[in-house]
């Protein structure tokens, strides 16, 4: 694979390896006609690694421009009085864009892009028209990111740039901000790059990038189709007269998957028969997203990974599942009993079959009560319940607690399957469950059942210690709205302040949103200067949801920094010379990944310090979806921990593809320390999810690892030394 970030490639050496000086933009003084008028004071010469310090740094604080600080006086006397030395001009991103370093103008379009502010527009629009391609295509991309409508005509009009990649980013902006007018502009885009015939001649699962700029456009046209739903324009550039597919590379399965229309029946069912396995596996994925029964026979033979490969088998077996024609079950009873199946294979089966409640499979769900995999355990619970209820409650009485929280929180979820009069007692009981973890669910299972008083349960719950108890409750109140709860929740949010994390403050803003009263809303405002950055952005996306034509985006700014200003100027985050490698140490092998420090520094930075404390060594890999994530970085284990703190996302031009690892998230700039590894190429995470780094060694460890596995150790290669925290 030619991975942009290895060994820094050629921008390593270029824009971020420069060490010249450049001026930062300087006012021009009018002079005055006086021949005796003292000649303006001289500014001084910046270098480049304090402009690109300065750039990270307002991009973090989420601002374009620093405040002016108060000039110095000029003493009267004109010449004759010693020169008054000026100070530069406070950083402004906006006058980055216009500096004579292309370089600068590029990475102040990013940073522009990061603020996210509307005022920021205007400038990209100019840069649209910069001279040079990089700064260009970052424009047309971060234009992306902030989302406004007001760029849409603009960035129609770069698709008729005249380099490729241009084309490309302004395309997947229009579909990033949703303007579905230019559907047909980036049709043409796509069908004339097909047209010319290269893209057909890709193999079906080749994941090279960056690949020729055209190939590039092509890729990107395709996907910004998807997020606009354009079915027409996609067909007409990638399908034949008779809806068969033209060309047979992975991302055109996967856009037509995504699309969701039915009308791509045909094409996923060709596309699903090979070759290529990420092809196969993104159209079996489509045929389950139409749920057309009759789809049911092309996909019952995908599910035998010995033929087909395993993703394309777990997307199979998903995809019946969701289905869910009955005559699917015998063949997934039967690939149960292969003896050499995989526990995901396995996993995904059992599920598959829970969803088609056959009560033929009862017996095997009931064996599967004791696997030593508590993930299978859970499963099968879950499944037996949703297949044979009655054989689920008569299994509940001689059952004993499971001594995995997991698979007692999954027991709580089971029982909404069953007659509300059997499972709302078990549901009372569990609340006293000594594993904080587990309580959560039964809150959600008792509120889906509407128990009894569980409005009382709740506001109780809304006292406990435990955070995500209490985000639960609140969550559960802003949906059930019961008359009365608004001071509990009001009293929540307040006592939530001392939390060393944003979830259970949000959880209760929420919920006073969705009752909108005076009191409810004057707390969600009184948000808006939370400590925490990503409460803030709750705030605001609440408040703006209640009121459209307010903008409260503004009024959250500057972020508060977490790092100290010394930090912003390391070289190694404004100009490194190396790419970290990261070593995860697992009982099934170690996985190597190269972390992307040009184009995610500060996300790159924060994993690094968390693995020199050792915070990730002995953390379980708590979730596992196959041929999507793996994902760890939780130290409590459901979902919910971090590191006591958010970062700021660092979104980018990498995409998601086999081996990507990127910053999970909440919301938007939820980051702290969970952080997934992909199993395949996942295009809708693009620009939306912080790609910081690509697995260079060891993803057939990725595919072996399974839930609750554990990180025994990580080590750090920072290019001179291999530094690690002992377990």
């Amino acid at each position: 694979m030619n991975w942009r970030g290895t060994g820094l490639g050629a921008r390593g050496g270029g824009w971020y390896g420069a060490t010249r000086v450049v001026a930062w933009a300087v006012p021009a003084f009018v002079l005055g006609a006086c021949a005796s008028a003292p000649p303006p004071p001289p500014r001084p010469v910046v270098p480049l690694d304090v402009t690109m310090a300065a750039i990270l740094r307002l991009e973090d604080q989420r601002i374009l421009r620093e405040l002016a600080p108060q000039p110095p006086s000029v003493p009267a006397g004109g010449s004759r009085r010693a020169p008054v030395v000026l100070p530069p001009p406070p950083p402004d991103l906006t006058t980055f864009l216009r500096d004579s370093n292309a370089q600068i103008r590029r990475r102040a379009a990013l940073a522009v892009g990061r603020v996210g502010l509307r005022e920021g527009v205007a400038p990209l629009l100019a840069a649209l028209a910069d001279p040079e391609q990089e700064v260009r295509q970052m424009a047309a991309f971060a234009l992306g990111l902030i989302g406004d409508v007001s760029a849409a005509e603009a960035l129609r009009t770069a698709l008729s740039d005249h380099t490729a990649v241009v084309r490309g980013r302004a395309a997947e902006a229009l579909g990033l901000i949703g303007d579905r007018a230019a559907a047909p502009a980036i049709g043409e885009l796509v069908a004339g790059i097909v047209k010319q015939g290269f893209v057909a001649q890709i193999e079906p699962d080749d994941v090279t990038y960056p690949m020729d700029p055209a190939v590039e456009a092509f890729r990107l046209g395709l996907y910004a189709l998807v997020r606009l739903k354009a079915y027409d324009q996609m067909a007409s550039a990638v399908l034949d007269s008779s809806g068969q597919p033209i060309v047979r590379w992975w991302p055109v399965a996967y856009a037509l998957q995504r699309v969701e229309d039915p009308r791509a029946l045909g094409a996923l069912t060709a596309l699903a028969r090979g070759p290529g396995s990420m092809t196969m596996a993104f159209a079996a994925r489509g045929l389950g997203v139409l749920k057309r029964p009759a789809s049911t026979s092309a996909l019952v033979p995908l599910i035998d990974a010995r033929k087909v490969g395993p993703q394309t088998a777990v997307s199979a077996i998903r995809a019946l599942g969701q289905i869910g024609e009955a005559s699917a079950s015998g063949p997934l009873m039967q690939l149960l009993q292969q003896p050499d199946l995989t526990p995901d294979l396995r996993l995904e089966a059992v599920v598959a079959l829970g969803n088609m409640r056959p009560t033929a499979a009862s017996d095997i769900f009931l064996n599967l009560l004791g696997d030593p995999w508590p993930s299978m355990r859970a499963a099968a619970l879950q499944a037996l319940a949703q297949a044979d209820p009655q054989s689920f409650i008569t299994v509940l009485s001689g059952l004993d607690p499971d001594r995995n929280w997991s698979v007692r929180a999954a027991l709580a979820t089971a029982l909404t399957e069953i007659d509300p009069e059997i499972a709302m007692p078990r549901l009372q009981a569990m609340l006293t469950d000594p594993d904080q973890r587990v309580i959560p669910s039964v809150l959600g299972a008792l509120a889906g059942l509407k128990a009894p008083a569980i409005e009382k349960v709740l506001i109780e719950e809304l006292g406990k210690p435990d955070f995500v108890i209490r985000m639960a409750a609140a969550t559960h109140l802003g949906t059930l709205k019961p008359a009365g709860a608004v001071p509990h929740l009001i009293a929540a949010h307040q006592r939530a302040l001392a939390d060393p994390t944003y979830v259970a403050r949000a959880a209760a803003l929420g919920a006073l949103a969705r009752y909108g009263t005076p009191d409810a809303i004057e707390t969600v405002k009184s948000a808006l200067a939370d400590k925490d950055w990503a409460v803030r952005v709750r705030a605001a996306e609440l408040l703006n949801g209640i009121s459209p034509s307010s903008d409260y985006a503004a009024s959250i700014r500057p972020a508060p920094l977490r790092l100290g200003p010394e930090v912003y100027r390391q070289p190694r985050l404004t100009a490194p010379t190396v790419s970290p490698h990261v070593f995860l140490e697992t009982a099934k092998g170690t996985i190597e990944f190269e972390l992307a420090v040009l184009d995610a520094p500060l996300t790159s930075e924060n994993f690094m310090t968390l693995a020199r404390r050792g915070f990730f060594n002995g953390l379980s890999v708590h979730r596992v979806v196959p041929n999507f994530v793996v994902q760890d970085g939780d130290p409590r284990g459901d979902s919910e921990g971090g590191p006591g703190y958010t970062i700021r996302d660092e979104l980018n031009e990498l995409p998601y593809l086999r081996g990507s690892v990127g910053m999970a998230l909440d919301w938007r700039d939820t980051g702290g320390s969970q952080f997934f590894i992909t199993h395949s190429p996942q295009p809708h995470l693009d620009a939306r999810y912080t790609v910081f780094g690509h697995v260079i060694a060891g993803m057939e460890v990725v595919d072996r690892l399974q839930q609750w596995d554990v990180i025994e150790r990580v080590r750090i290669w920072d290019g001179m030394q291999m530094t690690t925290r002992e377990p």
